[in-house]
């Protein structure tokens, strides 16, 4: 078993390919966005990253995007730093991981994710809280399933 997944066992129950939805909503509740998801979570053998997760969505306009984010590890943390995000992820108890990140090009932009996972590990509940200047004006509900 790798140093990250025995110190993080949480996230290390993440691992495989999950599809959910993701509904993005302002803070009344109104619908802003809607979208389908498959995310791929690894933990790779002889790699610079001890973590590798690809994020696929697909809107029902026909509009697909990819985005791909490896990260390191150390002191029980997992931190991205790419061209896109900058970030960390944690765990704070046994079904647990929070994240943290913010867009690089947005400076005054950052979320809070809460990811729950189920403990027969095959379902996932995630909340992004969105803030621009320390203040929340979005937020985005995820619901996955592991695809078997």
């Amino acid at each position: 078993m790798t140093k990250i997944k025995a110190e993080m066992p949480v996230l290390a129950r993440h691992e495989g390919d999950w599809i959910g939805t993701y509904t993005l909503v302002d803070t009344s509740g109104k619908i802003l966005d809607q979208h389908e998801s498959h995310l791929t979570c690894q933990f790779p053998d002889n790699s610079p990253y001890p973590y590798y997760q690809i994020n696929r969505y697909k809107w029902a306009n026909g509009k697909q995007e990819e985005h791909q984010f490896p990260a390191t590890y150390r002191d029980k943390i997992l931190w991205f730093d790419t061209e896109r995000i900058q970030g960390k992820a944690w765990e704070i108890d046994d079904s647990t991981v929070i994240l943290w990140f913010a867009y690089k090009t947005v400076p005054e932009m950052y979320l809070y994710e809460m990811i729950q996972i189920s403990p027969d590990n095959n379902h996932r509940a995630r909340t992004w809280h969105w803030f621009k200047n320390h203040q929340i004006y979005q937020r985005t509900l995820i619901k996955e399933e592991r695809l078997k």
